[in-house]
């Protein structure tokens, strides 16, 4: 059933003229009052501008592209290349030609701030959505983010995951670009066997996150096929099991800081690390300091690798070893699918390749 004004009115406990206000915001209302109201909006998800079934044919000039950090690379090339086949001329059928708006939502990586962006997309009626990176993998956040989309979808509203696998239920998607982060991460940890390392620590990214996962899963796949770490609740070769990949594996946010501080631990816990895989490239940065501040040398004491190959990692010094994800093809693409100039891959899903890109921060251990 259509949530009408007048639903908003009786549940907030004011006139259907209040509610008006609140949201048109052209007349001053009490706090509180309006507090109530927009309450009241989003327990009933009303849509501003008409019902719901007549949305599909009267979608705005508005496109929604969600990312956790802007300032951090990763996302901003996403969200760049995108906006690069959104703002550009469409077919004719707009009211500028066909060109959309495209705007940058930072939710901060905040599951509740996603679910609000896109309740705020819903009520502009946005043509399009594109959501970039990892997401949480928390049950009752997934299924309020599936309900949440079905309804964009219903309304006729395009939705994009760019960088992120598609939820287990629903099917509201145009398509779901996602990275071979468990292939880098496999190979990257083979690299780095292949040189002779056998104590290599891990600094991972948080761990609720399908990127921390994939990534952390390909890195202990490697492990386990070269006889270095053991299934869980196993013991390896050494007589250790899981306990000693967990005693090799720090977590924390996907930033300079993070490395920093998790690398010390790591090299607390186990100064025994010949090398350290970090969970992005920007987390490697954070590692590389602070192991020159424990006085040691990359690659000669220790080697350091990170993963996305962000601009600034062939400059480090010595340049980082990395795994290269096609960050600007794959927004590009997205922004393309969302805008319908291209057609959704077989099944809605693309699985984008990494390439391990070898460079002067991996060395083989010294002897």
């Amino acid at each position: 059933m259509t949530v009408t004004l007048a639903d908003v009115a009786a549940r907030a406990r004011v006139s259907p003229a209040t509610v008006s206000r609140v949201l048109n915001g052209n007349y001053p209302v009490a706090a509180s009052t309006r507090e109530r109201v927009l309450r009241a909006v989003d327990d009933l998800d009303y849509v501003l501008n008409g019902p719901a079934s007549s949305l599909a044919a009267a979608t705005s000039d508005l496109v929604g592209i969600l990312v956790n950090d802007i300032a951090d690379p990763f996302f901003g090339i996403m969200a760049g290349a995108a906006q690069t086949q959104i703002g550009g001329p469409g077919d004719g059928s707009g009211r500028a030609g066909g060109e959309k708006l495209a705007v940058i939502c930072n939710t901060g990586g905040s599951p509740e701030r996603e679910l609000t962006y896109l309740t705020l997309l819903q009520r502009q009626r946005a043509a399009a959505v594109v959501l970039t990176g990892g997401a949480v993998e928390n049950p009752a956040h997934q299924a309020a983010m599936s309900a949440k989309l079905a309804k964009l979808a219903d309304a006729g509203t395009r939705i994009v995951f760019c960088g992120r696998p598609p939820l287990p239920e629903g099917d509201a998607l145009v398509a779901a670009l996602t990275f071979d982060n468990r292939g880098g991460g496999r190979r990257l940890a083979e690299h780095l066997i292949s040189l002779g390392h056998r104590r290599i620590g891990y600094v991972a990214g948080p761990p609720e996150r399908t990127t921390t996962r994939h990534r952390l899963e390909g890195h202990r796949e490697a492990l386990r096929a070269a006889g270095l770490a053991a299934a869980p609740g196993e013991a390896d070769g050494r007589g250790q099991g899981s306990d000693d990949q967990e005693l090799l594996t720090v977590h924390g946010p996907y930033d300079r800081r993070s490395g920093y501080e998790a690398t010390l631990e790591l090299l607390r816990r186990a100064p025994d690390v010949t090398a350290i895989v970090a969970a992005n490239d920007t987390v490697a940065l954070g590692a590389c300091a602070a192991v020159r501040d424990q006085g040691m040398r990359i690659p000669q004491d220790i080697s350091v690798a990170g993963f996305d190959d962000l601009p600034f990692s062939v400059d480090a010094v010595p340049a980082l070893t990395t795994v290269r994800l096609p960050l600007f093809e794959a927004g590009a693409r997205a922004g393309r699918l969302a805008m319908g100039k291209e057609n959704p891959p077989p099944g809605g899903i693309a699985t984008i390749a990494a390439e391990l890109m070898i460079r002067g921060s991996t060395a083989a251990p010294r002897g």
